[in-house]
């Protein structure tokens, strides 16, 4: 069904589909406030439906507006609400989810006059991490972002017996339960605060740790459902959890990769972005995105099968700024080059000229990542020649792990080694140099 209405600039599209009886029927809403390009709107709403199905509605009317600026108490404007409201009843839905972020008020009034649910993008994220979390601190993060998104929106109840009007049990009953209410969200909000701050300092301790073994860390980043995770299981077998859906995977996994030229490498993979990630997820997941921020290298996947893949690039480099990480250097990976047409991947190709194309569920591609990986770290590198005693096998150990041997001669006095030592770690070697 598609309907087209002029007054209000709005089209609305419905597919009925068989339902599983058990999941929400939503009804999608965009409002263009900003005059941008239909095909960026598109997009949005495309992702909105991904992010609504993960969540577990399943989409069944999608409608897109334009407006100049939102309107304080509906976002919509009062004749657009009640013909969305309309719209809502025609469909028999449980819940409509809004592209833009809505103010507690307008959730509230659209609520009232829709009367079923209605939610905005950012709820949906929220709501999605807490189902995939599964890691005591990924839960933890998830609730300290779910209680500050709903601290402001704490009215219900409370606010509607504090406006009986006053008088023995009416007003007085109505205040107390809202502020006891926010009290108890208040005391949770910092119980999970410190409790995260144990977490973190055991993750502190962990990251010490890696960097004691003087290993060089790249970090998988990329927008959600690009195909980091089977990336990261394609190079190291780590069993990381894969589903094309999105935020499949939210804990970071940090794995070993053994590279062609022997060199070994901390590969991580954290969780995926998105537009508009919302700044409570941000700031709760901060600890988890500095894994990001202290890798040597970024490897930044892109889907090359996505329409909108140059725009999703730029969403993730604007959250890697947010937390510190853009200027770290970086190595684009076009992933999913089994499902990107070839016009497409032409494009892809002319705008990003050093982009590793790469299929990570055919395999096909990683050879050259790898070579491109093992360039990356013999960058700055110096060659040097050591001797190191046969008492101190553990030098060689070390070396093997930190540096690129050329060749190995064992000698009368110990064993002479030929090998490329990125120049921050020369000068643990230096007693043993030769010459």
């Amino acid at each position: 069904m598609t309907l087209e209405q002029g007054r209000s600039g709005r089209r609305l599209t419905a597919t009925i589909t068989d339902l599983d009886v058990a999941r929400q029927k939503a009804l999608l809403v965009g409002v263009d406030v900003e005059g941008g390009r239909l095909g960026d709107m598109d997009r949005s709403m495309e992702e909105l439906r991904l992010l609504t199905d993960t969540a577990g509605s399943t989409p069944v009317g999608m409608a897109v507006l334009k407006r100049r600026s939102p309107h304080a108490a509906t976002f919509v404007g009062p004749g657009q609400a009640e013909d969305l409201a309309q719209d809502a009843g025609r469909l028999d839905v449980d819940v409509v989810v809004f592209d833009n972020s809505l103010t507690p008020g307008q959730q509230r009034n659209l609520q009232q006059l829709f009367e079923c649910d209605v939610v905005d993008r950012v709820a949906v994220i929220l709501d999605i991490f807490a189902q995939h979390a599964t890691s005591r601190e990924g839960m933890l993060q998830v609730e300290l972002a779910l209680l500050r998104y709903r601290l402001p929106r704490l009215r219900g109840k409370g606010t509607e017996l504090s406006r009986l009007g006053g008088g023995i049990g009416t007003r007085g009953p109505g205040e107390t339960k809202l502020e006891t209410d926010r009290r108890r969200i208040m005391s949770r909000i910092s119980h999970v605060e410190r409790r995260l701050k144990d977490v973190h300092s055991s993750r502190e301790g962990q990251r010490k740790s890696r960097a004691g073994a003087a290993l060089p860390m790249a970090s998988l980043v990329g927008y959600t459902n690009a195909g980091k995770s089977t990336l990261m299981n394609a190079l190291t077998r780590a069993g990381v959890r894969t589903e094309d859906r999105v935020f499949s995977t939210l804990d970071s996994t940090t794995r070993r990769l053994e590279l062609p030229n022997g060199r070994l490498l901390l590969l991580s993979d954290t969780v995926g972005f998105v537009r508009r990630l919302p700044h409570q997820l941000v700031d709760a997941f901060r600890s988890t995105l500095q894994e990001t921020a202290g890798a040597d290298l970024l490897i930044h996947v892109v889907d090359s099968s996505d329409p909108g893949a140059p725009d999703q690039a730029a969403a993730v480099r604007e959250v890697l700024d947010s937390i510190g990480a853009g200027g770290i250097p970086e190595m684009l990976v076009l992933n999913k080059t089994d499902l990107a047409d070839q016009a497409a991947s032409a494009r892809l190709r002319r705008l990003y000229p050093e982009a590793v194309s790469v299929s990570a569920l055919e395999m096909t591609g990683l050879d050259q990542l790898q070579s491109r990986l093992v360039d990356h770290l013999a960058r700055g590198s110096q060659q040097v020649e050591l001797l190191v005693p046969y008492v101190r096998g553990e030098i060689l150990g070390r070396l093997r792990r930190e540096a690129e041997i050329l060749a190995e001669e064992h000698r009368a006095e110990g064993t002479m080694v030929s090998a490329r030592i990125p120049p921050d770690r020369a000068a643990r070697y230096r007693e043993f140099t030769v010459g």
